[in-house]
């Protein structure tokens, strides 16, 4: 959101038809607008607007969820802030972001519940995220001789696992099993079944390990809310 004038907003909405669209909304930021709340961070529904010459205009909203809870949280509001920037980074003007719209809506109802870790949002949030663009790690096969078995070890240069053989010759990190399992059921699952599971610590921070060094190895982009985070959580 970025003010314009003394009332009015600028926004960028997330949509299933057109893909990230930048959109205007008159008198937002007056205190009896209809379009206040709905035009805050984390507000989800229906937008309606029209074209104009250079911009989209937002006429009225009708919300379903404003994911309230995340604003009494602090450091799981800033989780969510980073994946809308992530989600911002990834997603075109008219393209297809059905999925990442859909990834977007479940996340942020997973940092919403008390039933999982925001760790392990986080990291099952960026892993399908790369999915969904096509940008995976390889985790199904030995990158070097094709081996799909005893997959042992990850290597981040090389953007995916390799066996017990190859990893050795490679100085790629340890991959524990359940790890494995985890990042391949990620990859394959629908986006309805991700948050279905837990990870004992031991597997957890092994998976963050990888993830952060694989978006810092193949995500061309620093991320403010990402700053703060890791300065609340102390990582």
């Amino acid at each position: 959101m970025i003010p314009i004038g003394d009332y009015d907003k600028r926004i960028t909405l997330l949509s299933k038809e057109k893909g990230k669209i930048t959109a205007f909304a008159k008198g937002a930021r007056r205190p009896n607008s209809q379009l206040l709340a709905a035009t805050n961070p984390f507000s989800f529904g229906e937008f309606e607007m029209y074209e104009g010459r250079s911009t989209y205009n937002i006429v009225k909203a009708n919300i379903s969820n404003y994911f309230r809870e995340l604003a009494t949280d602090v450091e799981a509001a800033y989780y969510g802030f980073y994946f809308l920037e992530l989600a911002d980074y990834y997603a075109v003007e008219n393209g297809n972001e059905k999925e990442l719209l859909k990834l977007l809506y479940q996340s942020l109802r997973a940092l919403e519940s008390s039933s999982y870790l925001n760790r392990l949002v986080r990291c099952i949030y960026e892993l399908k995220v790369l999915t969904i663009n096509g940008e995976y790690p390889n985790v199904f096969t030995c990158l070097k001789c094709q081996k799909e078995e005893e997959l042992t070890w990850f290597s981040i240069r090389h953007g995916g696992t390799l066996c017990k053989t190859c990893g050795e010759q490679e100085g790629a990190v340890a991959l524990h099993t359940s790890t494995l399992y985890a990042m391949q059921y990620i990859i394959t699952s629908p986006v309805e079944k991700l948050y279905t599971f837990q990870l004992s610590e031991e597997v957890l921070r092994e998976l963050e390990r990888i993830m952060k060094r694989y978006m810092e190895q193949y995500v061309n982009q620093e991320f403010k809310s990402l700053h703060v985070l890791e300065e609340l959580s102390g990582v």
